[in-house]
């Protein structure tokens, strides 16, 4: 309460009111230029007092004007004072102030407060200082919650970084991704702020011990990798110079074999250098191109030639299926000779017509054997002069094979030979039912 004055030499305090806040409501503190007698005195010496709980305390000399005038000057020093303190409040709720700024203006305030020269509501303007005060001190606590969870996070974020570019160091073969991954890493690792100094420290020799580990083994597998690619490029150009060698080869099975296994071969010797890998497989491809062009010119001439030999065979085919041998065997016996001799000159005919074409001719064989079987039946008390022919034929055969065989050609030999063969079982036959006589 303000005081009063008990004599006139001597004034008494005044009552000083002051507000009373509600709840969490800041505490009011009335202005003091519309009133400032009820907050202080000037005496008869000019000498101001300001009305406090614990009685007047002087706060200046005022000499230049009327005592109601230095009131009214150090109650605007007051408002000065209430609305600084407002205008800290103010920007505390509002989020644009700093609470560690607004708690130190605040407390400096408060503190000289007790000597301020100022004539007001001290009591109401030390209760809403206070309260500032206690806003600005949770606001600063919130905001060192709120940076000490945001370091959490953030150490945490780097542990995590760490955690990933270790483990892509000790186990990722995937070079390129991980090489992306870990530029990607030291990016974010960049934007990843609110960490003390001593931690920053500690993950950050643990990522980039990390870095230096993996591009140690990236290089370590690529090294091997040039040198297995510089060996597989010698090795290719071997399998070339073999592949070149044989392009001109006529041994057509044996050299489509021995590029079947080339081939094998290149594909298991590996990849080349990249600047030169294409370059030798065209021309170890071009190598194979020109023996396989050859080849196909030759089997299709050769093709051309063997159809021609099965149309020759047909026509004599014709000519043999007419062949009577019941009319007439020795005159049908004279003419499949001559055709089989001649069907052995004409030569070799595709592979899917042998068996049709042989087939047909072994047909005309086998009924001109069958009526010469039945005639030597029917012919048994000549048996002796049978025995004689086929001894004959025997040794022709065998002689038609010797011959053969010393010009070099082992398939009429192989023919004649399987003929006199034949003759010989007739003549054992025959031998044998004369003995049998």
């Amino acid at each position: 309460m303000a005081q009063e004055n008990t004599s006139p030499g001597t004034p008494a305090p005044h009552p000083v009111p002051h507000a009373h806040s509600a709840g969490h409501a800041a505490p009011s503190v009335p202005p003091a230029e519309p009133t400032p007698a009820t907050w202080g005195r000037v005496d008869e010496e000019g000498t101001v007092y300001v009305f406090t709980a614990e009685g007047e305390r002087t706060v200046g000399v005022w000499q230049a004007g009327t005592p109601e005038e230095g009131l009214l000057h150090y109650a605007r020093r007051f408002d000065d004072v209430r609305t600084e303190v407002e205008l800290l409040e103010t920007r505390l709720n509002s989020g644009a102030g700093d609470p560690k700024h607004a708690l130190t203006s605040a407390t400096q305030i408060r503190d000289g407060l007790g000597e301020a020269a100022v004539v007001g509501d001290l009591t109401a303007l030390a209760a809403r200082i206070e309260y500032v005060i206690g806003v600005a001190e949770k606001a600063l606590a919130a905001v060192k919650q709120e940076r000490e969870q945001a370091r959490t996070a953030a150490i945490a974020r780097k542990q995590a970084l760490a955690d990933e570019a270790e483990k892509i160091a000790a186990e990722s073969t995937q070079w390129k991704v991980a090489g992306d991954r870990l530029r990607s890493i030291l990016d974010e690792w960049k934007t990843v702020k609110g960490v003390d100094r001593k931690t920053d420290d500690e993950l950050w020799k643990r990522f980039s011990k990390a870095r230096e580990s993996f591009n140690r083994r990236r290089g370590s597998h690529f090294a091997e990798l040039d040198k297995q690619r510089a060996s597989a490029k010698h090795r290719k150009e071997e399998l070339i110079a073999e592949a070149e060698a044989l392009s001109d080869s006529d041994d057509w099975g044996a050299t489509a074999g021995r590029y079947k296994d080339l081939m094998a071969e290149w594909k298991a010797a590996g990849r080349a250098p990249k600047d030169s890998d294409e370059a030798l497989w065209q021309r170890f491809r071009a190598a194979q191109d020109a023996f396989f062009a050859r080849r196909s010119a030759v089997f299709s001439e050769r093709d051309a030639e063997f159809a021609g030999n099965a149309t020759r065979k047909e026509e004599l085919l014709v000519e043999a299926e007419k062949i009577d041998a019941g009319a007439n065997l020795e005159a049908a016996k004279s003419a499949l000779r001559r055709i089989q001799e001649q069907w052995d000159e004409i030569g070799k005919v595709p592979r899917e017509r042998i068996r049709e074409l042989d087939g047909r001719l072994k047909a005309v064989q086998d009924k001109v054997k069958s009526a010469e079987d039945s005639r030597w039946r029917r012919t048994d008390p000549e048996a002796q002069a049978r025995a004689a022919q086929f001894r004959e034929r025997v040794e022709q055969f065998e002689a038609q094979a010797e011959k053969a065989r010393a010009a070099g050609d082992e398939r009429r030999a192989k023919k004649a030979d399987e003929q006199a063969a034949q003759w010989r079982e007739w003549l054992k036959a025959a031998e044998a039912a004369v003995a049998d006589r």
